[in-house]
């Protein structure tokens, strides 16, 4: 969407973070359901999951529509969002845990940093090699184009 400063977007974000939270949730309960072994309500926690991660698709298709969407853009969001993670929301959140010494939370939050910056340095290293092969592709279809351009010039000047 095109204005992030509106009430719209920001309560579509908020409609997408709620929607994806229920997901989790659904799918949570319904691993605890099938351990307490009740597949019945497992199986309706995980059908409601599946329509509750539809919602989510839809309000990303709101905010971020697929025609105006590049895979570069797509790596870079997360690469931005992975980075945000291991470098303010997990520590700050971690440095808050230990003050109320919750050394469970902790380790949780030290784990997420890690994987954070592992995710991070996947997609920048997935950048790094699309942008190698457009790179290439570009040189190749340059090379096409020069050998079109000249054959042209060929049978014009015949």
């Amino acid at each position: 969407m095109k204005n992030p400063e509106s009430i719209t977007v920001k309560n579509i974000e908020s409609a997408f973070a709620g929607e994806s939270m229920a997901y989790i949730k659904y799918m949570y309960f319904a691993r605890v359901a099938r351990e307490h072994g009740d597949v019945e309500t497992a199986q309706v926690f995980e059908e409601t999951a599946a329509q509750e991660v539809q919602h989510a698709f839809g309000h990303m298709d709101l905010l971020y529509p697929k025609a105006e969407m590049s895979v570069k853009q797509c790596l870079a969001m997360a690469i931005e969002g992975e980075t945000y993670e291991y470098t303010e929301m997990y520590p700050t959140f971690r440095h808050l845990a230990e003050r109320e010494k919750n050394e469970a939370v902790v380790a949780e939050f030290d784990e997420q940093i890690a994987e954070s910056k592992e995710h991070a340095e996947r997609f920048r290293a997935t950048l790094e090699k699309a942008a190698k092969r457009f790179a290439a592709l570009t040189k190749v279809e340059e090379r096409h184009a020069n050998n079109y351009r000249a054959t042209l010039a060929k049978v014009s000047a015949a």
